[in-house]
């Protein structure tokens, strides 16, 4: 999954506490972030397996540092904290933290077993991968519900055609992993693309934030 984790940035966008859209962002992905930085220093690993699932060619065998749940809450801690630092606020981290820990979350509906709570089996996953049918508008709604309620709860200061286009990038960004050609390695063009494509996602976002205010009530 990948426009979906930014449900919980968009969700979370709307606490009067909460830190800019774009850091928010930062937080969804920030797992994968750190994934897709570990796989080419060789701290977790992945490999090609065509067929692996109906959705990802991918045997994500070895990540107990990103997707073992310890291991997403420690990131989330620890991104919590600096954002602690940074801005002053305990609640302004605790919430980043949380959207740091969706990422696992949401990771557990469609990831095949792969996940795990320590690092080590038992793997888990309800493998909604295997039945794109169901994955697909699932990955949709969640993306175009949260940006909805966000849309909802915010105000457009300037700009007000900003939230729309990153509505479509995120959506085009997911369609070249569903509709692209299959990784044929675990390479620079695999995991330096998945990078680009969070940066860019993320840079949209703070963006938008930057031209969206929230609703005062009344």
């Amino acid at each position: 999954m990948f426009t979906g984790h930014y449900c919980a940035a968009f969700v979370a966008a709307t606490h009067p506490k909460a830190p800019g859209l774009g850091t928010l962002f930062v937080a969804a992905q920030l797992v994968d972030v750190a994934f897709f930085s570990f796989v080419p220093l060789g701290i977790e690993n992945m490999r090609v397996a065509p067929g692996m699932s109906a959705m990802n060619p991918m045997d994500l065998y070895d990540m107990p540092w990103t997707h073992s749940l310890v291991g997403a809450a420690c990131w989330g801690i620890a991104f919590a904290l600096a954002l602690r630092v940074a801005t002053g606020s305990m609640a302004t981290g605790a919430l980043a933290g949380l959207v740091v820990l969706s990422h696992w979350l949401i990771d557990l509906i469609v990831h095949i077993p792969d996940l795990t709570i320590v690092g080590s089996p038992p793997k888990l996953g309800f493998g909604l991968w295997n039945y794109p049918a169901i994955a697909v508008p699932l990955e949709l709604a969640l993306l175009l519900g949260s940006a909805w309620f966000y849309a909802r709860r915010t105000r457009a200061t300037s700009k007000p055609w900003l939230l729309p286009a990153l509505i479509v990038l995120l959506p085009a960004l997911q369609a070249v992993n569903w509709f692209g050609p299959p990784p044929v390695a675990v390479d620079i063009g695999l995991w330096g693309l998945g990078l680009v494509a969070f940066g860019l996602a993320a840079a949209a976002a703070a963006w938008v934030g930057r031209n969206r205010r929230l609703q005062l009530p009344g």
